[in-house]
């Protein structure tokens, strides 16, 4: 197991039990400079999955729980009176982590859900007008609850669009769950070893850019997206955005099969977890949903 790719996938399945494929996109969207929606009920495993990938990887981690009351300098920080030295001085927020869970974003109102999405996409943070820059690499994992809890805040599709996946760990199997319970010992987190460094990181990025991807998987990617936008089906079809994601995605898949070639089954393994929230299929009919559209757009030769 010499890939640092599967060591990193092999320590996270020691704590994330029966959810390779999960586990699989998660470390895909890291490793694209992308960030992960996760949406499900409590107690799926989902700060469990945030923290481990921060412990694997040797990278800062923060977490902040997403209330009604949470302000927008929560999250990013503020600029503070400093009485000895008269002046502001800005103090940074929990966003200036390499790894940041942002748990149940949707409880959060609006506003604070914008501060967040904002220093994602520019991937610095401007307090008084004065910019800082986040720290690389910067990864944001968002929790969100089902939209029929009560207390919840759906975010609005241009924001959703600003996640480069969403995936769901849903219930674990009969036999991971048995794993689970003779395993867990009181107020015990499951822990993971560091595996790979920054520089090592840094050069998995690069080298998933550097994937082949031919013409017909590019005409394949163009084929998915332009069925969305044609069909009738969706009131909101993909975007360009999502047709790089798509391409990115598949790239970096090729990759973590120590491929430097992407194929058209690369595509078709990322495509529901980038584009399910886009198109506002809820996590409960993704996969038939998603099944359908792979069904019905023909794969060039």
């Amino acid at each position: 197991m010499s890939h640092p790719i599967k060591k990193i996938t092999h320590q996270l399945s020691h704590i994330i039990f029966g959810k390779e494929q999960q586990i699989k996109l998660a470390v895909c969207c890291l490793l694209c400079r992308g960030h992960l929606l996760i949406e499900d009920l409590p107690g799926m495993g989902k700060t469990t999955l945030s923290h481990g990938l921060a412990d694997v990887l040797g990278l800062s981690y923060q977490r902040v729980q997403f209330t009604s009351d949470l302000l927008p300098a929560d999250v990013i920080g503020s600029a503070i009176f400093n009485s000895t030295e008269h002046k502001f001085t800005f103090h940074a927020g929990p966003v200036f982590s390499q790894v940041l869970l942002g748990d149940e974003i949707n409880r959060a109102s609006p506003k604070t859900q914008s501060a967040l999405l904002e220093a994602m996409e520019e991937r610095q943070v401007t307090v008084d007008g004065v910019s800082h820059p986040l720290p690389e690499p910067f990864f944001v994992i968002a929790t969100q609850n089902p939209i029929h809890q009560s207390g919840t805040h759906p975010l609005p599709e241009s924001q959703l669009d600003r996640f480069f996946m969403r995936i769901s760990l849903g219930y674990p199997s009969e036999d991971a769950e048995r794993k689970l319970i003779l395993g867990s010992k009181q107020n015990q987190r499951l822990e993971v070893s560091k595996v790979i460094d920054i520089e090592e990181l840094f050069s998995l990025q690069t080298q998933a850019k550097n994937v082949t991807l031919a013409e017909s998987v590019l005409d394949y990617i163009l084929a998915l997206v332009k069925y969305t936008r044609h069909s009738g089906l969706f009131t909101d079809p993909l975007s360009p955005r999502a047709s790089i994601a798509l391409g990115r995605a598949a790239r970096t898949w090729a990759l973590m099969d120590e491929r430097d070639f992407a194929t058209q089954d690369d595509v078709q393994a990322v495509f529901g977890s980038i584009a399910a929230h886009r198109l506002n299929i809820p996590c409960h009919l993704q996969e038939q949903a998603i099944s359908d559209i792979l069904n019905e757009v023909v794969i060039p030769l």
